[in-house]
């Protein structure tokens, strides 16, 4: 039931655990909550300060991003854009390499 990733170029939530519940041998059900734990974890981690390293995947961490100027598309005006901390995803070499 998975649609390859060349016919629709985005994969949502329900695909993806669709995908994992057959790969893995599970329920649908069963694998909703694997990866809801999962993004319960990283974003809790990265929330604490912390990083996420899966070998071979990549890692996810936290970066600030300072304090800028932007512009109103528009009227052109310039406005003000806070810091924050983002999220980031570095891939892991051998992720690099299968793209």
């Amino acid at each position: 039931m998975f649609v390859s990733a060349k016919i629709y170029p985005t994969m949502n939530k329900a695909e993806l655990v669709a995908k994992i519940a057959e790969d893995a041998g599970i329920t649908k059900t069963q694998a909703n909550a694997s990866l809801d734990s999962f993004v319960e974890a990283v974003t809790k981690t990265l929330k604490g300060g912390g990083k996420v390293t899966l070998v071979g995947f990549g890692t996810f961490s936290v970066t600030k991003r300072a304090a800028r100027n932007g512009r109103n598309p528009q009227t052109g005006a310039v406005i003000k854009i806070k810091a924050k901390k983002v999220a980031k995803f570095k891939a892991g070499k051998e992720l690099a390499a299968k793209l």
